[in-house]
């Protein structure tokens, strides 16, 4: 059994990767590059973290029988896969606590004014605590968008911070734990203080948050994406938060990564920024977590089994 890891690593974390696999299998691991493509020829299996899989590359690919992703999947073509007879899987839910509490820690930094209060200390301006705003999670409406894993865990989060819990999901049966009250996309939007983003980026869902999306939220409404950048109309973002159409953003994604430098949202004091970070648990850790389930949805195929979390099962 080949593996190719397209995708580019430290040496540490790719001793751990390494690690985790069988040693009777061949593992490489490579960047995008000339050297990746000649090992995509013979190939059983690929993990692409950092490279888009589509007709060109799986023609090359002649070998290959199973595409492993990350929870998100955006970057491969499965339609496409499934026309060459390659199986593709994703690790949905697997770093869905690390998202989840990512979510609430971007929550609380916004609506505690942590960032700026961190700043004031710092620069030794302790009298600037008078000009504090922060507000109380509790009594808040959050509007959850997706109620997969991740979704899930926001919700029971928010519940025990005593927020009225909203939620939107295209597929509703049982997807509503606790007290989580299902509605409409126009009702979500409408309602919510803050609104998180959980749902994967696809065609129905790219740009799904545009400028008409931003007029119908509250004044005061905060947005969280920790899904992909893809699914907010980030230039409309941008215009929502210059004209105080809502309130503010917590970012963990972005339309383009990594977010450009000059970018105006690192100006912006009503927006909190974090560099695509939020399923890492602890550095290192998440790999090991996410490469044992990669190893072990190989292991079915090899056996002749469906894989876990299957995408496009033939």
């Amino acid at each position: 059994m080949k593996v190719l890891i397209v995708g580019e690593f430290t040496k540490q974390t790719k001793e751990i990767i390494l690690s985790l696999f069988p040693k009777k299998w061949a593992v490489v691991i490579l960047p995008p590059g000339e050297e990746m493509m000649k090992h995509l020829e013979d190939c059983e299996v690929l993990i692409p973290e950092h490279i888009q899989v589509d007709e060109e590359l799986l023609a090359t690919a002649k070998e290959l029988k199973f595409i492993q992703t990350g929870a998100g999947f955006d970057n491969v073509d499965v339609d496409a896969c499934t026309k060459f007879g390659v199986r593709v899987a994703n690790a949905a839910g697997v770093n869905a606590q690390a998202v989840a509490e990512h979510v609430m820690a971007l929550m609380l930094a916004y609506f505690k004014n942590i960032p700026q209060l961190d700043g004031f200390m710092k620069n030794r301006e302790d009298e600037n605590r008078l000009s504090y705003a922060g507000s109380e999670l509790e009594g808040k409406t959050i509007g959850i968008i997706g109620m997969g894993a991740v979704g899930k865990k926001v919700a029971a989060f928010c519940q025990a911070f005593g927020m009225k819990v909203f939620a939107y999901a295209r597929n509703t049966a049982g997807t509503a734990p606790g007290s989580v009250k299902m509605c409409s996309f126009d009702t979500l939007i409408r309602e919510a203080d803050i609104i998180s983003v959980h749902v994967s980026l696809n065609q129905q869902t790219k740009k799904l948050i545009d400028a008409a999306t931003f007029k119908k939220m509250k004044k005061n409404a905060v947005v969280i994406n920790t899904a992909r950048g893809g699914i907010l109309a980030e230039q409309d973002l941008i215009e929502a938060l210059k004209t105080s159409e809502i309130a503010g953003a917590c970012l963990d994604v972005f339309e383009e990564e990594p977010l450009a430098k000059d970018s105006v949202l690192r100006d912006m004091q009503n927006v909190i920024l974090t560099p695509h970070t939020a399923g890492m648990p602890d550095g290192y850790k998440i790999h090991q977590k996410r490469y044992a389930f990669f190893v072990a949805n190989i292991e079915r195929i090899v056996k002749g089994e469906q894989p876990q979390n299957n995408l496009n099962a033939f």
